[in-house]
């Protein structure tokens, strides 16, 4: 945030991504990244937020080991980003700070620390290894944005919605992965309860730290239930900042809550204030931000006619969904009645089924928009059936090429020969006597079952209208 040391989420080895600033040697001077800056403007305005004219950092005082200065650059007063809202929750600032590193703690006898890095240094007594609290600097001072949000969330899957919500915001913006494996999200839940009837809520306790959002989920659960089961007792709450054991399912208290004048906020020195009005248009940033989640969910239901649920789930991804748009706009060339209910199925039932099982993205998918196209005009025109089209996918997926061309190389094409079709029609009447009684009785599922043994003996190649027609015509 204030050097020009590397943001490298995946670099396996400690403090590589480190310098003299973000180590906070005697003598340094940060210096504003303008880039950070800029993402939090288009944040902001993304969220409906206020830009501050005026905005300014300070220095937040606390000792931690993984914090070298003794301070953190944060902002108090003036954040860059002042209210907004998201999912009907009312946010009430965001600002930018730097990141602390990262602690890692270890007690493992045989001395492997806790990534697996190195000896832990051996007790010269007991000839034993020492435990140990290792420190990784790569993560600190890596600009790090906090939203908080008003008291407006009122249960655990509410609160996950927000989070969900926001982290596709992110995505979309490219503002940040927000990869919450990596550490590039955390959540802190704020919970306060209160009796039925209540006017106010009660004592605050803080969950930190939080690293996925089943966790959340989980954490706001738990800690809700302990809360109520400590007022129905007769007992008191503390403000305290409490974690979450994700193992035991549980929350542990950790310390007690500090309060704004514990941190000793002061204006940053070495850091001029901004004026942010002044330093980007915001209009023009404001013009320029792409559709946002929400807005594309409604206009794939206008626009191509699918359920709410499935167009939520194309737009969950940024680049899945600008892969099925890819693919509606070359079906439609292709076929006069797009059948874009049929893409939609596809691409978020057994397509993702095929991503999910090789482990990869939208963006490492071999298959082109326009393969997959193709693929549903097939379909829609009689070509292909939907059992054989399933078969046809995996292939597609596999090697990337289109489906006619795999269709003819893999022997695929429908058979739709009268000769051909007609001996499977006579094998199968023959060995279903009780379905061309019932169909002879005037039970139309019958037909459909013996249409449907035909599509089994050629495992999906026969084109089911002239397998129909044949069995009619030889069962009158």
């Amino acid at each position: 945030m204030f050097c020009g040391c590397k943001n490298d989420p995946d670099e396996a080895r400690p403090n590589v991504n480190v310098c003299p600033v973000c180590l906070g040697h005697p003598g340094t001077l940060p210096v504003i990244n303008k880039e950070a800056v800029a993402l939090m403007v288009k944040i902001g305005l993304a969220l409906g937020g206020e830009i501050a004219g005026f905005s300014q950092f300070d220095r937040k005082s606390y000792f931690y080991p993984d914090l070298p200065k003794g301070y953190q650059i944060s902002q108090y007063e003036f954040p860059i980003v002042q209210k907004g809202l998201l999912n009907g929750i009312r946010i009430t600032r965001v600002h930018l700070e730097e990141d602390a590193g990262r602690l890692l703690h270890s007690a493992d006898k045989r001395g492997i620390d806790a990534e697996g890095r190195g000896k832990l240094p051996r007790n010269s007594a007991s000839g034993q290894r020492d435990s140990a609290t290792l420190v990784d600097f790569n993560r600190a001072g890596v600009p790090l944005m906090e939203l908080v949000t008003e008291p407006d969330i009122k249960n655990a899957e509410e609160a996950v919605a927000f989070a969900t919500a926001l982290r596709q915001i992110l995505r979309y913006l490219d503002a940040s992965d927000a990869d919450m494996e990596k550490g590039q999200m955390r959540i802190e839940a704020n919970v306060s309860v209160a009796p039925e009837g209540a006017g106010k809520l009660g004592t605050k306790v803080e969950v930190k730290n939080i690293n996925s959002f089943k966790a959340v989920h989980d954490a706001i659960e738990y800690e809700i239930e302990r809360q109520s089961k400590v007022l129905d007792e007769g007992g008191k709450l503390k403000q305290e900042t409490r974690g979450w054991d994700d193992v035991k399912g549980v929350t542990v208290s950790q310390r007690s809550k500090e309060e704004a004048n514990d941190y000793r906020y002061f204006p940053e020195p070495d850091l001029p204030p901004m004026d942010l009005r002044q330093a980007f248009d915001i209009q023009k940033i404001k013009d320029e931000l792409p559709e946002l989640p929400e807005a594309k969910r409604h206009r794939f239901v206008q626009e191509f006619g699918l359920p709410q649920a499935q167009a939520e789930t194309l737009t969950m991804d940024k680049e899945f969904a600008a892969y099925f748009e890819e693919a509606a706009s070359e079906l439609k060339a292709l076929s006069p009645q797009a059948d874009f209910q049929t893409l939609a199925n596809y691409l978020t039932s057994d397509f993702r089924g095929l991503m999910k099982n090789a482990n990869i993205e939208i963006i490492d998918v071999k298959v082109p928009p326009e393969h997959i196209a193709h693929l549903v005009a097939l379909i829609s025109a009689g070509q292909l059936t939907s059992r054989l089209a399933k078969d046809v996918l995996g292939k597609m997926f596999q090697t990337g090429e289109d489906p006619e061309t795999l269709m003819k190389s893999e022997g695929m094409e429908l058979m739709s020969g009268e000769d051909e079709l007609g001996k499977i029609a006579d094998e199968v009447i023959a060995g279903n006597a009780k379905s061309v009684t019932d169909f002879k009785k005037g039970k139309q599922n019958a037909l459909q079952f013996l249409v449907g043994q035909i599509m089994a003996r050629t495992k999906g190649k026969a084109e089911p209208n002239i397998a129909k027609r044949i069995l009619e015509e030889r069962l009158k």
